[in-house]
């Protein structure tokens, strides 16, 4: 990645997704903080496609923009409450906050500029990557998977247990 385009092309897109994620934080209208989910959503996946891994790339699209934003977006569309002009999102605790958000850079900074090798390699894999995490999930992480699988499902059951409509209550 030493071509001066590539660099200036993932600098724009680091800085698409900073600050689209900021505005998320920071604004205090629900439906411009979701649409501005959707641009930090995009810039995240093209920071992948940077450090080439596609599958991931192509799996936070799908997964998060295409299921999770839009399941969220209609959720705040379709509830009456929200959309009302009066109802805003406030913003708390802004110098907790920013202590660790200052906390964080500087330790992402000290381990930036103190470790040695943090470039990528220059070998490339052999074979397709989708391939290479499709045998590695069924061969060597299969009983995880599984475990996981048994989790969200046990978790899936819960929330529908709790979010149940009792008529003996009425």
């Amino acid at each position: 990645m030493s071509n001066p385009t590539y660099t200036v092309i993932f600098y724009l897109f680091a800085a698409i997704t900073v600050f689209s994620a900021a505005f998320v934080v920071f604004t205090r209208n629900v439906i411009y903080s979701a649409f501005s989910l959707l641009f930090t959503f995009f810039g995240v996946a093209a920071l992948y496609v940077f450090l080439s891994a596609d599958f991931i790339a192509v799996t936070q699209v799908v997964v998060y923009v295409g299921g999770i934003l839009v399941l969220l977006l209609f959720g705040v569309m379709f509830t009456n409450g929200i959309m009302q002009t009066g109802q805003k999102s406030e913003v708390f605790h802004i110098i907790p906050g920013t202590v660790l958000l200052v906390g964080i850079i500087g330790a992402l900074l000290y381990t930036f500029y103190t470790s040695h090798g943090w470039m990528p390699s220059e070998t490339t894999l052999q074979g397709s990557i989708v391939e290479r995490i499709g045998f590695e999930t069924m061969s060597r992480y299969v009983l995880p998977f599984e475990m996981v699988s048994i989790l969200l499902l046990a978790a899936l059951i819960g929330a529908a247990f709790l979010a149940r409509f009792d008529k003996s209550e009425k």
